[in-house]
């Protein structure tokens, strides 16, 4: 693969040297270069085509819109429920941990604070009852 690469490269890049090559050895004779560009084909329904063009181009530029729209969707959904089937996978691999649904006791040091947490809050609750009064 890489050999035919080189190939082309190189054959590419000697026709490039021999149309230059050909061209400068027209100047170094005192030739003048003209580019004599002929039209090979004509287009006499011009207008036609543009229009047939642009008339399709519209069309299936609608048509593809559609299909985006409706792959987005499909693939939001289809996220939505695997999101779904993890998270109850997720919370039936929890419960497989504690099989008679026995929720693991809390640490004495969490449940002091915890309980201290809800005092702090109670006495905070209270000094700003007896503010507003």
């Amino acid at each position: 693969m890489i050999y035919f690469l080189l190939i082309l490269f190189f054959t590419s890049l000697f026709s490039i040297i021999f149309m230059i090559g050909k061209k400068l050895f027209l100047l170094q004779n005192g030739q003048i270069i003209t580019s004599n560009i002929e039209v090979l084909f004509r287009i006499s329904h011009l207008e036609k085509i543009k229009l047939f063009t642009i008339k399709n181009i519209k069309k299936y530029g609608h048509i593809l819109l559609v299909e985006i729209l409706r792959s987005y969707i499909r693939f939001s959904n289809f996220l939505k429920n695997k999101y779904q089937e993890i998270k109850i996978k997720i919370k039936t691999l929890g419960k497989k941990n504690n099989p008679n649904g026995e929720e693991k006791e809390i640490s004495k040091f969490l449940r002091i604070i915890g309980d201290y947490k809800n005092k702090i809050r109670e006495i905070k609750h209270k000094i700003k009852k007896e503010e507003n009064l």
